[in-house]
């Protein structure tokens, strides 16, 4: 019954392949994030799994509000600099891409000197691009 539904509702049928397209991107995301002891979960007892998962949840929280930020931002930018934004192009947009992400080497804590609610200034996109063995 639902398969022949789904045949008929084409409107449905792209909702759904949306939802799905967006899950996977956050499955990709976490898989990334989840990088030591190649993504497995190791822990023998349920306590540690959900440990494990709960950080991972934290920490894929994070990493999708600081993109959506710095996407926000950017487009912002775009705009204020009159550079065409259009919006079925901004309906394309995700929070969960992961190119961006360094998930191996050295990490900082330190906070930059911001003020309060302010974020770091966005990269020059006329700059060319820093490979990561430069940093």
């Amino acid at each position: 019954m639902i398969l022949a539904y789904i045949d008929v509702d084409e409107t449905y049928r792209r909702d759904i392949k949306h939802i799905r397209n967006l899950q996977e991107g956050r499955h990709a995301l976490a898989r990334k994030i989840c990088h030591g002891k190649k993504g497995e979960l190791y822990h023998r007892y349920a306590r540690g799994l959900e440990n494990q998962l709960g950080v991972l949840g934290l920490v894929l929280n994070c990493v999708v509000l600081w993109t959506t930020v710095y996407l926000d931002a950017a487009v912002r930018q775009l705009r204020a600099q009159g550079y065409p934004v259009r919006e079925e192009d901004m309906a394309r947009l995700s929070p969960f891409v992961s190119r961006h992400l360094g998930v191996h080497g050295a990490y900082s804590f330190l906070l930059p000197e911001l003020a309060p609610g302010a974020i770091r200034s966005l990269r020059d996109p006329d700059a060319p691009d820093v490979d990561d063995d430069e940093i």
